[in-house]
């Protein structure tokens, strides 16, 4: 088994479906405090949103539909996101489907924390291993790759 260390300042990528990006903004403007010892990115308008709305520097990508979800899946399997907090909209059909699967799918392969909902992100967020280091287990997958 592989570890990673999560340091105390975690990576953060925050996403949200339009009738989502509302709910996100107020869960950010409500945790502020927390967001901004961190390393945020987001997908295209909801970074924006959140740069505008908070004040706050926001790594921005792609708009998601653009294959901002990708570039977020990217950065997990390179280890460049510590975290996911993506606010989806489960009742509205969205054109990018496979990619938000193929996003939320890489979250469980490489063992990274998400939280699809606000409370879910609250517990993460106030979880005592938010600011501090943590040793996550990456999981081995090289008798996977001895197949190929």
């Amino acid at each position: 088994m592989k570890k990673a260390i999560l340091k105390p300042i975690k990576k953060i990528a925050l996403v949200a479906h339009d009738n989502k990006k509302t709910d996100l903004i107020e869960w950010a403007r409500f945790n502020k405090d927390s967001l901004v010892q961190h390393k945020l990115y987001a997908t295209g308008t909801t970074g924006k949103l959140l740069e505008n709305e908070l004040g706050i520097k926001i790594n921005k990508l792609e708009s998601g539909p653009l294959g901002g979800d990708q570039q977020i899946g990217a950065k997990i399997v390179e280890g460049e996101i510590d975290f996911l907090i993506f606010f989806w909209d489960p009742l509205e059909p969205q054109s990018h489907d496979p990619d938000i699967k193929a996003l939320l799918r890489l979250t469980v392969v490489w063992n990274i924390p998400v939280a699809c909902n606000r409370a879910t992100a609250d517990f993460i967020i106030s979880s005592n291993l938010f600011n501090t280091e943590y040793e996550r287990i990456i999981p081995d997958y090289e008798t996977y790759r001895s197949r190929l």
